[in-house]
């Protein structure tokens, strides 16, 4: 097994070592490649240390029988070089945001249409948005006992969105204000430590961003449902890792509680935390560094007979994007065609 990783330094590439040594995926040969900034780094991964690449357009020869490239290097990197990490044969999971919406082009989360993965005849495939990924696992046991017709979500998104540098000015900025000092805003549009900011992505013309589009539209291609309709507030919070989602869905039938919490809890890539009366729910504190999407505050929605509402929890590295990637792959190869 012949794998590579296109944007190795950043730091959903990094979370992409750690995940595929976490999830014991079978690699013969692990191949880097990076920028030319990032270019001679090296990166220890199962005992051997490897050095990271430049990405040029003769690196073809490089990624002659790599079996999967996992990309994550801005979207203008996959749509340039596309053909460069496909012409061996790869099968190039991409994390950017390039081809979700391309018909040919399938975007995949395991746990709802793991089978999609096997429909890729450009040998590319779409890792969705992080706040799509944790918010389709949640819905999909919810829409198996009744159709959702309607899902309004509320998003409080963590630094680590932003990447390593979004997490460094938030760090910075919190030193900055205990030591009486003006804090750094180069990352973010405001002050980001002590604050929130409605503004993730740029705005569209309809008003909403283009990170809320994101999941208006990606919520519809995963889940094979043109008929959902998705109305999204995006929200960047003062949290370093892990974001959250309020999240409430309209139904074709009332759905219980009770009904409800038995379906996530046989869901896979979902744990309930669940018990108001003991202070047990989800945070992004205690679900930082961890695999699966959190579920808890399941209740009816007041405002809506067909109506519930839950809080969902999920790192955004990990199951928002490197691990989402590799699951991907995993199940191509737990499931021979």
């Amino acid at each position: 097994m012949k794998v590579a990783i296109v944007g190795a330094s950043g730091a959903v590439g990094q979370e992409f070592l750690r995940v595929l040594d976490e999830q014991n995926f079978p690699i013969d040969q692990l191949l880097l490649f990076g920028s030319s900034r990032s270019a001679g780094r090296s990166y220890r991964f199962r005992d051997k240390d490897i050095t990271v690449k430049e990405l040029t357009r003769e690196s073809a020869a490089d990624f002659r029988d790599v079996d999967f490239a996992f990309t994550s290097a801005g979207a203008g990197t996959s749509r340039d070089y596309a053909d460069v990490i496909t012409s061996g044969g790869a099968l190039m999971i991409d994390n950017s945001s390039c081809f979700r919406m391309d018909g040919d082009v399938p975007l995949v989360v395991p746990e709802v249409n793991g089978e999609d993965a096997f429909d890729a005849p450009r040998r590319i495939i779409a890792n969705p948005n992080c706040t799509t990924i944790q918010m389709v696992v949640a819905l999909k046991p919810i829409n198996d006992l009744s159709p959702i017709s309607r899902v309004h979500v509320a998003t409080y998104q963590a630094a680590s969105g932003a990447g390593a540098s979004g997490m460094d000015e938030l760090v910075k900025q919190q030193a900055q204000i205990v030591a009486g000092e003006e804090p750094t805003v180069e990352k973010f549009a405001y002050q980001l430590a002590y604050n929130l900011i409605p503004h993730i992505d740029v705005f569209q013309d309809n008003g909403y961003t283009k990170e809320e589009m994101k999941m208006f539209n990606e919520t519809r291609k995963i889940m094979h449902a043109p008929e959902i309709k998705v109305s999204a507030m995006c929200v960047r919070v003062p949290v370093m890792r892990a974001h959250s989602e309020a999240i409430w869905v309209e139904t074709a039938r009332p759905v219980s509680v009770e009904e409800a919490r038995a379906a996530f809890e046989a869901a896979k890539g979902v744990v309930v935390l669940d018990n108001p009366a003991e202070k047990v729910y989800p945070m992004p504190l205690d679900v930082a560094g961890k695999d699966p999407v959190y579920v808890g505050r399941i209740r009816k929605d007041l405002a809506d007979d067909c109506g519930l509402s839950f809080w969902v929890v999920g790192d955004q590295i990990k199951k928002g994007a490197a691990l989402n990637a590799v699951q991907i792959a995993q199940y191509i190869l737990d499931n021979p065609r």
